[in-house]
């Protein structure tokens, strides 16, 4: 065979491998709405950026009659690529080929550049849409899984891992996404569980379908599994893409910059009263977090799940920061199990990979109740404590309201090393709420009062003008400064601007042991 019949062949089998499973399979995959292996990664990274490993790879099974089925690639597209010309690794599984199923030829190409993006430094994106494992090659395939888990979670903290779900993921195949740092669903297509609706009715006698029992609302909203449920897929490629760009390449580089017309001065006077007078009312703490970042552009991480903690990525004069924020208009901005769980997952992630931390805080407590207590509220609670104190990334807060009992310190507080802490003039700032402190400390004059609605409305002022303010705590050097709302963005980003070049360690051990 001459070099001309060498090259014909070469483009005949690369042709070939990008048929995957044929046409019929690829207008099924079509038919629901579903983008297949290819068209996917032509989404996802930038034009003509796309180097492919592997493309030949067949599977080395002959059981079951496999030895008659070979197919160029084995059902998962690798290689590398680039995302606004920055290096990403990337795996499709290409449900056309044995409905994607995970083989042991089909893991190794994944491992392949799980271990390349390693050395190389770089983010590892996983598309799924995957059948499971491979049942004709038995426990090899689950091997193969294995594998990939091995590599996950040797790269949690050192590359990014992001895994987008876009069809079915069940069984042990859910687990690589689980240890990732994001997961990205599509509403109506995609969906994760760890046993299926028939084993479900087999064991528990539930009748349940697969979308209420693993699909993106489901995993969105109740379980907090999937951190964003897209609408179609090509929203959720786009949504991945904007969020590669607010992180780094690996834990060794910086977030990445990115030019900002917004002024660094910029003052908006509707900070000055976006705080209701009355304590008991709320306000959405987004309103807060868009007029003080670039552009009002704030990336909202985990939106459905556990709102009355507020996560996301945003700018501040062009640098990538990670915010956590207590939302009063939702459980009063209590903290409780999720939302602590939530919070502490999202710091560590920003810890790991060198993104600046910035706390909006208006905590009343932890949310009081059997169910809380018996779920293990003092455990989930100091996730985020934990969290915290463990981050050596700049850690700046703002307190907007109240900071009261065991959530002022967990909320990122001094004593936990917050680098730079402020309060607006609003600050409530003390054991617990007035009424519930006078109620207690005050409770002998209370009982000789004539009337006693009275005399516990007139403690409860007496006591937020003397201590429920953030002027002790300012005394104390509790707090950095009381900063007139409207100057939050200048004062904010003078404050990270002098926090750029931090160090911070914690004492030498081969890791600590977080209340799991």
């Amino acid at each position: 065979m001459d070099l001309k019949e060498k090259l014909e062949m070469l483009e005949s089998m690369r042709r070939e491998a990008q048929l995957g499973g044929g046409q019929r399979k690829v207008d099924a995959q079509h038919e629901k709405g579903k983008l297949i292996a290819r068209e996917r990664l032509e989404l996802l990274l930038d034009k003509n950026s796309f180097e492919e490993f592997d493309m030949f790879v067949t599977h080395r099974s002959t059981d079951f009659g496999l030895d008659k089925k070979r197919i160029l690639g084995d059902g998962v597209v690798t290689g590398c690529g680039t995302i606004d010309g920055r290096k990403v690794f990337v795996f499709s599984q290409d449900f056309t080929v044995f409905g994607g199923s995970m083989s042991l030829a089909n893991s190794q190409k994944i491992c392949k550049i799980m271990d390349m993006a390693m050395k190389v430094g770089a983010p590892v994106i996983g598309l799924n849409d995957s059948g499971g494992a491979r049942i004709q090659e038995g426990v090899v395939s689950l091997g193969g899984y294995a594998d990939i888990f091995l590599r996950n979670t040797l790269a949690s903290g050192v590359v990014p891992q992001i895994s987008v779900i876009l069809g079915p993921c069940a069984g042990g195949a859910v687990y690589s996404p689980a240890i990732t740092d994001f997961t990205l669903m599509v509403k109506k297509t995609s969906y994760m569980f760890v046993t299926g609706p028939n084993v479900v009715k087999t064991v528990t006698h539930e009748q349940v379908t697969s979308e209420e029992l693993g699909g993106a609302d489901t995993h969105a909203t109740t379980s907090g599994v999937a951190h964003f449920a897209c609408a179609n897929e090509a929203d959720a490629i786009g949504c991945l893409r904007k969020l590669v760009s607010y992180i780094p390449q690996n834990n060794l580089e910086d977030p990445p910059y990115v030019e900002t017309a917004d002024p660094v001065d910029r003052m908006d006077e509707s900070l000055n009263t976006i705080v209701p007078d009355n304590p008991n009312k709320s306000y959405d703490i987004k309103d807060v977090i868009c007029k003080v970042v670039d552009d009002n552009d704030f990336f909202e991480v985990h939106a459905d799940f556990a709102q009355n903690i507020v996560v996301g990525f945003a700018r501040l004069g062009g640098y990538s920061i990670g915010i956590i924020a207590n939302q009063p208009a939702v459980l009063a901005g209590c903290l409780d199990i999720k939302s602590s769980m939530k919070a502490a997952r999202f710091i560590r992630f920003c810890d790991a990979f060198n993104i600046p931390i910035l706390t909006f805080e208006d905590v009343p407590g932890f949310l009081p109740g059997t169910d809380q207590e018996h779920g293990g509220i003092i455990k989930h609670g100091a996730k985020l404590l934990y969290a915290y104190c463990e981050a050596t990334v700049p850690k700046v807060t703002v307190i907007t309201r109240k900071a009261y009992g065991g959530a002022y310190d967990v909320m990122n507080s001094k004593h936990i090393r917050g680098d730079m802490n402020y309060a607006w003039p609003t600050a409530e700032i003390a054991v617990m709420g007035p009424k519930g402190a006078v109620e207690i400390i005050m409770k002998k004059e209370i009982s000789e009062a004539e009337d006693k609605e009275q005399a516990v409305d007139k403690k409860t002022e007496e006591y937020r003008d003397k201590f429920a303010n953030p002027f002790i705590a300012a005394g104390r050097g509790y707090l950095d400064d009381i900063i007139e709302p409207k100057t939050t963005r200048p004062r904010l980003i003078r404050a990270f601007e002098m926090l750029a070049s931090k160090k911070d360690t914690n004492p030498a051990k081969k890791h600590g042991n977080i209340p799991l």
